[in-house]
């Protein structure tokens, strides 16, 4: 993985018209941000989305500074092509409502089940907890990188983790799979 000043070198000679530090800058980043975008959104509008964050950042790096890290920058509008997406597609009608566990998953089967069920819960978190959650407890950024991402001060970055902690803690004993996983009886 690259480090931030790499990062930062290959952004600002990429918003000088470099080809190939804007290509460096793309495959260093992009997994992470697809994998950010992913949990916000879905593994499936993930690609797409992801695509949407880099053409933003091209279009923008000729008036990036290097003021924040790298990696913050893009994440931060890998949050707001999100936001824009989910708006969006609120906006318009569904054609054909599904029911929430249509495909839920049966945890019992294997590990991949159980990291559907995970992804499952992970979803349902309001999107300002799941977007501090995923960017420190999955990509790994420090509070103070997701606060830079998320727009907010750290303290309630502290606060959308511990009680995204509480929710999945509280999913977690509330699913009827998983608690038939662990010997329970499920009620459904």
């Amino acid at each position: 993985m690259a480090d931030d000043v790499e990062l930062a070198a290959w952004a600002l000679a990429a918003g000088r018209g470099d080809r190939t530090a804007a290509a460096s800058l793309v495959r260093a980043t992009q997994q992470q941000v697809r994998r950010f975008l992913a949990a916000l959104i879905s593994p499936r509008e993930a690609d797409d989305l992801t695509q949407e964050t880099f053409l933003r950042a091209m279009r923008s790096l000729p008036s990036y500074a290097g003021r924040s890290s790298t990696r913050t920058w893009l994440l931060a509008i890998a949050r707001r092509v999100a936001a824009d997406h989910v708006r969006t597609v609120t906006s318009r009608p569904r054609m054909v409502p599904m029911p929430d566990r249509y495909d839920a998953p049966d945890p019992g089967h294997s590990g991949f089940d159980r990291q559907i069920v995970l992804e499952h819960l992970i979803a349902a978190l309001p999107t300002d907890r799941r977007a501090a959650f995923v960017a420190t407890q999955v990509l790994g950024l420090s509070y103070a990188e997701t606060a830079q991402v998320c727009g907010c001060p750290v303290g309630t970055i502290r606060s959308r983790v511990a009680r995204a902690r509480e929710d999945l803690v509280a999913a977690v004993h509330n699913w009827p799979e998983l608690d038939a996983h662990r010997g329970g009886k499920a009620t459904g």
